[in-house]
């Protein structure tokens, strides 16, 4: 609670309406006082952010919607210049994927200006059958959720529990022939695995090793995201 009396009883009434609640089903979710609760149900509802359904239960309003799509995606903000420092810092191109269901999307990318370069352009939909953003994405998901995916990967249950050990994923032409890649985690501030930070690259420059010269840099990029 912050200490703000009236603003955490509203909170507490929004929670409360997440799935619709009536005023007997709000006071007794929220242990106010039948006439508290109505009273800032109402206001929320002035507000637009809570509505009644056709049963004349509250439920969340379309300015929590709108007031949400407003605000700034807060790690895509601050991985544009941490990617384009771990580009500089590595010389190859940098990347953040996130997971949708049996695909990563980069959601955002740093390119090296020049040279062979790997491009992944911002909005590329890839498998999470191979590459080391992929093994990332999976390595601390339950079981059950990586089981069915195995068959179809290019790596294996043995790859990803390594990756849990050491903390990064490397991969070679396991992707694209001729590609190598190392990929680090980024995590809520839960500890759950959110999304993955990678560089890419040639092979011929990268080598067969490619965590070997660069899973620190991603691994601390991965950290200094973490938790936002």
């Amino acid at each position: 609670m912050s200490g703000v009396g009236v603003l955490d009883k509203a909170v507490v009434i929004l929670a409360a309406c997440v799935d619709g609640a009536s005023l007997a089903e709000l006071v007794e979710r929220t242990k106010l006082p039948r006439a508290t609760a109505h009273r800032l149900a109402q206001a929320l509802e002035i507000h637009r952010m809570l509505v009644r359904d056709t049963q004349g239960r509250w439920r969340p309003g379309p300015r929590l919607g709108e007031l949400a799509n407003a605000a700034p995606d807060v790690l895509l903000t601050a991985a544009e210049p941490l990617l384009s420092a771990l580009r500089d810092a590595t010389g190859e191109s940098g990347q953040l994927y996130l997971r949708r269901a049996d695909e990563r999307i980069c959601v955002a990318a740093a390119e090296r200006a020049s040279g062979l370069r790997d491009t992944v352009p911002v909005g590329s939909v890839l498998p999470m059958t191979a590459g080391s953003a992929a093994q990332i994405l999976l390595a601390w998901e339950p079981p059950e959720a990586v089981m069915p995916l195995l068959p179809r990967c290019k790596f294996t249950g043995r790859t990803l529990a390594e990756v849990r050990r050491r903390g990064w994923a490397q991969s070679v032409a396991e992707r694209e022939p001729g590609v190598a890649s190392v990929s680090a985690p980024i995590r809520d501030r839960t500890g759950r695995v959110i999304a993955a930070i990678s560089i890419s690259g040639p092979i011929e420059r990268l080598g067969r090793r490619p965590g070997e010269r660069h899973a620190m840099a991603v691994v601390r990029a991965g950290q200094r995201l973490s938790g936002l």
